[in-house]
């Protein structure tokens, strides 16, 4: 039974930092591309990042280019996301996802794309 599980979620003042967490259980990690994306309320999903199989290739909304950074370490079947220069805006549920990928470079960012989801760690920022 795959398993993906958030963390690292809480509040946090406009400028600050977090580091979220993603750990996944029953699969073959390495096999799997890994994504962020996050919900609003009233909001629809929305993509935030994304990282290959491989680790080398990232993909990241406009919004948070340059502020976010996301990471994985296949020993530890994490993926990561770090937050830096959070603004209120950045406030949302956020949520990993995988999907298994036989291209080790591929990023996705489709939600429809990815097979499994954890359950989310809210995320707000005070201003």
């Amino acid at each position: 039974q795959v398993q993906l599980v958030e963390s690292g979620g809480g509040l946090v003042q406009a400028g600050g930092s977090l580091r979220l967490s993603c750990a996944a259980s029953g699969l073959t990690f390495s096999s799997y591309a890994l994504g962020w994306f996050r919900q609003a309320p009233g909001k629809e999903r929305e993509f935030v990042a994304t990282i290959s199989r491989s680790g080398t290739s990232t993909l990241y909304a406009d919004s948070v280019k340059g502020r976010f950074t996301i990471s994985r370490d296949n020993a530890k079947n994490t993926v990561y996301l770090q937050m830096n220069s959070l603004k209120p805006e950045d406030r949302a549920v956020y949520y990993c996802a995988a999907r298994l990928l036989g291209n080790y470079n591929q990023v996705p960012q489709r939600p429809s794309e990815f097979s499994y989801w954890g359950q989310g760690t809210q995320v707000t920022v005070s201003s």
